[in-house]
């Protein structure tokens, strides 16, 4: 089931709301729980079993964990659970991609499995090893009601796209939290902007990416608009869907964590990657990059270090040899600015917003690739090569047909919106205003997400196959 779609909206959200507030205290997170489950299995429900299976071992194992912390067992117990954990994530994941491979380099012909990857099985995996590994290093206690642990876990806001939410994140609030009218508007407010960036911005400019993939007339112009406006697609799709599950959790009572911060302002990829995805990346810093010693055993390990971690974080978006060229792609960025350019670009703020840019358009565009070959021959065609025209009629209707919403959105990729609301809050006269319109402004958004979505395709999330 996905956020922007009328059953979710109309149906299921308004039901669960329901239900939600209508229980008493104690049975909320069982209510979370299952309105969660019948979330998630909406589509598939034999995935359920991933999930269950999951959590099971997590909560059974979390506890013996803390029960022997501080001896060998301990160790042992949580490699079990984090193996058991990607194990899980390889089978589902990765197993055709290993097949594939080891079929072209032997000459064998072994069947692949072809199973279909279960949503959000990337994120709520890294979610729960996460929780052992809190457990072990002392930092979270284990959750003793199962119910609670469950409900953390398949937690339909973040469930299927994120954010990661840890559970020293929330530990507090699974079992205590307030809900007031004030978090309820602030967290409505959240969904529909999310809502409003999936529907009336990402979406339009998939349409413009899925043009040009069936055009028969490209051009560079064309390849240009084209990773113009996946770069932005991805931005707000995937910020988009974070706002939602925010948002959501704001009306339940949690307080998840930001996941972007304007990155497309980055006067560098080290900033980029800080503004990015935030709970992903610090995710595999605190759980993969200082374990294996980050920068602190001199600068081969650490080299070393940057390049497991970013090989693992391509590989993580997805079971193709793009994914993991673009986590090296960003390897050899980061390793590059902190050895010799990190200082001049953050003296040179223009020049490295124009680098930073370039950098992340370019990567999306091997990211987006059906292949590695595909992917670079996209990346020469953008600088003229393959011997395709400067400009064609149809690449010039696009520019014109979607020249406004790329305005739109390269400015909403901007603080700038955020600082002109805050200044008009501020003002004596603007603040009332703007207090009394923005019920009509989230009330006519939402009317036209809702036209849209009657009037349009199937159009998911980008992150859900990840």
């Amino acid at each position: 089931m996905l956020f922007s779609s009328v059953p979710f909206l109309f149906y299921f959200l308004p039901c669960t709301v329901l239900l939600y507030f209508a229980v008493p205290k104690r049975l909320k997170n069982t209510a979370l729980l299952l309105c969660s489950l019948f979330f998630y299995g909406w589509g598939e429900p034999r995935y359920l079993v991933f999930m269950l299976v999951s959590i099971t071992q997590g909560y059974f194992l979390g506890i013996l964990i803390e029960r022997h912390r501080g001896q060998r067992l301990s160790k042992w117990l949580l490699g079990i659970s984090v193996a058991f954990s990607l194990l899980l994530l390889g089978y589902c994941k990765y197993a055709d991609f290993f097949i594939r491979n080891i079929n072209a380099l032997t000459g064998l012909s072994l069947p692949l499995l072809r199973i279909a990857l279960p949503i959000g099985i990337s994120f709520y995996t890294f979610q729960m090893i996460s929780y052992v590994a809190d457990i072990y290093r002392g930092q979270a206690p284990a959750q003793k009601n199962f119910m609670d642990l469950a409900a953390y876990i398949a937690m339909f806001p973040q469930l299927i796209a994120g954010p990661i939410v840890r559970y020293t994140d929330i530990a507090g609030q699974l079992k205590d939290r307030t809900h007031s009218l004030a978090g309820t508007a602030l967290g409505i407010r959240r969904f529909i902007t999310g809502l409003s960036k999936k529907i009336l911005i990402a979406n339009v400019l998939g349409g413009l990416a899925a043009a040009f993939k069936e055009s028969a007339e490209p051009s560079v112009l064309y390849a240009w608009l084209y990773a113009i406006a996946y770069m932005l697609q991805v931005y707000f799709d995937f910020s988009g869907y974070s706002d939602m599950a925010i948002g959501l959790g704001h009306v339940l009572g949690f307080r998840f964590p930001e996941n972007f911060d304007y990155p497309y302002t980055s006067c560098s990829v080290t900033e980029f990657w800080r503004r990015w995805h935030i709970s992903l990346g610090t995710w595999f810093r605190d759980y993969l990059y200082i374990p294996l010693g980050g920068n602190r055993r001199g600068k081969p390990r650490w080299l070393l270090n940057l390049l497991v971690v970013w090989l693992a974080t391509g590989f993580w978006h997805g079971a193709a040899w793009n994914f993991i060229l673009w986590g090296l792609w960003f390897a050899v960025a980061l390793a590059v600015e902190k050895l010799w350019l990190l200082g001049p670009l953050e003296r040179h703020r223009v020049l490295g917003r124009t680098y930073v840019l370039l950098l992340v358009l370019l990567s999306f565009v091997l990211f987006d690739a059906d292949s590695v070959a595909g992917g670079f021959s996209q990346i020469a065609a953008m600088f003229g090569g393959g011997s395709l025209p400067a400009v064609t009629p149809e690449s010039l209707y696009i520019l014109k047909s979607y020249g406004i919403i790329l305005v739109i959105a390269v400015i909403c990729a901007t603080p700038f919106p955020k600082k002109l609301a805050a200044a008009m809050e501020r003002g004596r006269y603007t603040g009332k205003v703007l207090c009394a319109a923005e019920p009509m402004v989230l009330l006519a958004l939402l009317t036209v997400c809702t036209a849209y979505l009657i009037d349009g395709s199937f159009n998911p999330f980008l992150y859900f196959r990840f």
